[in-house]
């Protein structure tokens, strides 16, 4: 394979859940770059049209981007089954699958309801394992796949972002060896990603407080929060041919917290 097929996703097929804003959309936009062709999922009609219509007219493409749209929530067995349906349909095997859905809930772990304690790790863990389950079938027709589930720091350290939160990231990334030892004779790599605070929705309430915004700022060597499109870039990797030898990885993305720490 030479230098400019090992950069490329040209003639690959690539799913990003949860990508109309925030992480999911810079991956939807980083992957058009290197040339896949590109579904995203969202649950409102309106986010995804208006994405469908932006990434479309990416500006310095060699060709037209080819981006799809599917409203469906990606957390329930109808929003999954209406995805599959729409990739049937357009008769696609699948090259690139990004979990990236996620949500949270910020408080000590004994006020939390029993309702947000299950939606929290149903939404992180549970449903990005039904997509990724559900996807095998079209990833083992790819031989040369690869996954990447988006994690975080709290999957690896203890940090102030909700225990349950913690604990599903930290059970995706354990998913990640495992599927990445299961899977590999089929030819699928699966890997994940860990990043710190990223300036997205998610995180708005927590960086949206000038002190808390500093203390996680001091706590970070690059001294600064990141951007979507810092986080893309190597999930991108992840799915290129030039990291081939990859796979069971969990990749951290946190400008360095990992190394100086913060519980």
């Amino acid at each position: 394979m030479d230098f400019s097929q090992r950069w490329s996703l040209c003639g690959r097929t690539a799913l990003v859940t949860g990508g109309t804003q925030g992480i999911g959309r810079a991956v939807a936009e980083e992957l058009l770059r290197f040339g896949a062709e590109v579904t995203r999922v969202a649950r409102t009609e309106r986010d995804v049209a208006a994405t469908v219509e932006a990434l479309g007219a990416l500006p310095g493409l060699a060709a037209p981007a080819k981006v799809h749209g599917v409203v469906a929530d990606v957390t329930t067995k109808d929003g999954r089954a209406r995805v599959f349906a729409d990739l049937a349909a357009r008769g696609e095997a699948l090259d690139v699958l990004v979990n990236n859905v996620g949500t949270n809930v910020r408080r000590a772990f004994v006020d939390y309801a029993d309702e947000e304690l299950e939606r929290v790790l149903h939404v992180n863990l549970v449903s990005a394992l039904h997509v990724t389950r559900a996807a095998h079938p079209l990833l083992s027709r790819s031989g040369a796949a690869a996954v990447v589930s988006v994690a975080s720091v709290a999957g690896l350290v203890m940090v102030r972002s909700g225990i349950p939160y913690g604990a599903s990231k930290a059970a995706l990334v354990q998913a990640t060896r495992g599927l990445a030892v299961e899977w590999a004779p089929q030819g699928i790599r699966v890997n994940a990603v860990a990043p710190w605070y990223t300036e997205t929705p998610l995180a708005a309430p927590v960086l949206g407080d000038p002190a808390l915004r500093a203390a996680i700022v001091a706590r970070t060597p690059l001294g600064r929060i990141a951007t979507p499109a810092e986080v893309a870039a190597p999930i991108a990797f992840l799915c290129l041919p030039a990291s081939s030898y990859v796979t069971g990885a969990c990749l951290s993305v946190d400008g360095g917290f990992l190394a100086n720490g913060w519980s």
